[in-house]
C-alpha cells in the first residue's frame, strides 16, 4: 500500500486548497515553467478537478485561479519562449510512459462516491 493511500481525505482536501493557494499566490510561477519542470500546472489541476467533481471546465479554472481564467491569463501570464516551450514539450513527453498507472492508482484510491465535501464546492 502507498503511504500517500493513509492519508485522510480531509486532510488530502486542506493540502489540496494550500497547494491552490500558493499558486494563486505565486503568479510569477508561468505555467509553462511548472510545465517544464513538473510536467503539471494550474491548467492540469483545474482538469483534475473537473474530473474528480462535477464541475464545467470553467467552474473548476476559476475555484483554480480565484478568478476567470481569461483575467488571470491578461493579468499575470507573459508570451512563452521558444525555449520555455521545448522544456514543456520534454517534460509533458515524460509524463506519458506513467499517465495510464497514474490514472489507475488514482481511480483505486477514490471511493465511488466521495463525500459531498469533496465533490461540491463550497462544502467542507
Amino acid at each position: 500500500m502507498d503511504p500517500l493511500d493513509s492519508v485522510d481525505d480531509a486532510t488530502a482536501a486542506r493540502v489540496y486548497r494550500r497547494l491552490v493557494r500558493h499558486l494563486r499566490h505565486r503568479t510569477d510561477a508561468q505555467n509553462v515553467d511548472l510545465m517544464g519542470l513538473a510536467g503539471f500546472c494550474r491548467n492540469c489541476l483545474a482538469d483534475w478537478t473537473q474530473e474528480a467533481g462535477k464541475l464545467d471546465k470553467d467552474t473548476a479554472r476559476e475555484a483554480i485561479y480565484g478568478m476567470p481564467y481569461a483575467d488571470w491569463k491578461a493579468r499575470h501570464q507573459g508570451d512563452a519562449t521558444p525555449e520555455q516551450l521545448a522544456r514543456m514539450k520534454e517534460s509533458v513527453a515524460r509524463n506519458a510512459p506513467a499517465e495510464n498507472a497514474l490514472d489507475e492508482a488514482l481511480d483505486e484510491s477514490f471511493p465511488a462516491s466521495d463525500p459531498p465535501a469533496m465533490t461540491e464546492p463550497g462544502r467542507g
